[in-house]
């Protein structure tokens, strides 16, 4: 997926964004974690548990016990997968942003030198012809 040139992106974004995309496994991890947490899920499951507590089973707590809490392990597990994943990519943001300011701060200090060496070079020039 491209973006329009005119909307400028971090580039630890558009690099964590080709990983995820690269990857199978982290593919279907997006699409399950994305799906797990709209309300379609939320609706499909109250329909589904109320069919089979009406419909399928005379007694259905025993296995819809078991089942909701196989869901909720498979689903803790997609929240800390996406837990993992905003904290890798905050992490490669800060490194990405410490880099920059760095950078920046050496340009600047050069910049600052710079202008004073010109400055001192100006004053002398001036006091020289005064």
């Amino acid at each position: 997926m491209t973006r329009p040139e005119s909307h400028a992106e971090h580039p630890v974004v558009v690099k964590m964004r080709e990983r995820r995309t690269a990857s199978l496994q982290l593919k279907v991890a997006d699409q399950i974690t994305k799906f797990a947490g709209s309300m379609l899920f939320v609706y499909l499951h109250i329909a589904g548990f109320a069919l089979w507590m009406l419909l399928v089973e005379a007694s259905p707590w025993p296995t819809l016990t078991l089942v909701v809490s196989l869901e909720a392990i498979f689903l803790s597990t997609f929240v800390m997968i996406g837990q993992n994943r905003a904290a890798a990519f905050q992490q490669a943001k800060a490194d990405h942003d410490f880099a920059e300011q760095e950078l920046e701060l050496k340009t600047n200090t050069q910049l600052t030198r710079e202008i004073h060496v010109l400055t001192t070079e100006l004053h002398r020039r001036l006091v020289e012809h005064a």
